[in-house]
């Protein structure tokens, strides 16, 4: 396996193991946060890529590989994509319109955090999940 001069820089290493966690935190900061405030799935789903996309450039794709395979973001994407629309069949066969999450729980603003919450999620795995895949395709060399 031949080694670029980038995957041998200690420093550059050494400081993406420091920065990725916090990457995540802010992350899941994001994810968590986005229905009080600015933020949600996209965001949310758009910095965690971010952490990966710097795993695969400062250690390889081959490794990143190792950590996240690409059978793994393919599962990601589906599930993400089966939270949002299940969340909108849940809201019909409880009674409501599509997507309308007052039906969700006993108080209509609870259901409503749930429902927003449930979406958000789905939204940030699909976007995390497909950036990552993303950066696979374009990174390989076939």
């Amino acid at each position: 396996m031949k080694l670029y001069p980038r995957q041998r820089h200690r420093v550059l290493q050494v400081v993406t193991k420091l920065l990725i966690p916090f990457v995540l935190l802010f992350g899941l900061y994001v994810q968590f946060h986005g229905d009080y405030g600015p933020g949600g799935g996209f965001q949310a789903g758009v910095i965690f890529a971010a952490a990966f996309i710097l795993h695969g450039l400062i250690f390889g794709l081959q490794r990143t590989r190792s950590v996240l395979s690409p059978t793994a973001l393919r599962i990601l994407m589906s599930l993400g994509v089966l939270l949002y629309a299940g969340t909108g069949l849940v809201t019909l066969l409880m009674g409501g319109n599509l997507l309308d999450y007052d039906v969700l729980a006993h108080d209509p603003l609870h259901g409503q955090h749930w429902g927003i919450f449930a979406i958000e999620l789905g939204v940030g795995v699909t976007v995390a999940a497909v950036m990552v895949s993303l950066f696979y395709g374009f990174a390989s060399k076939r």
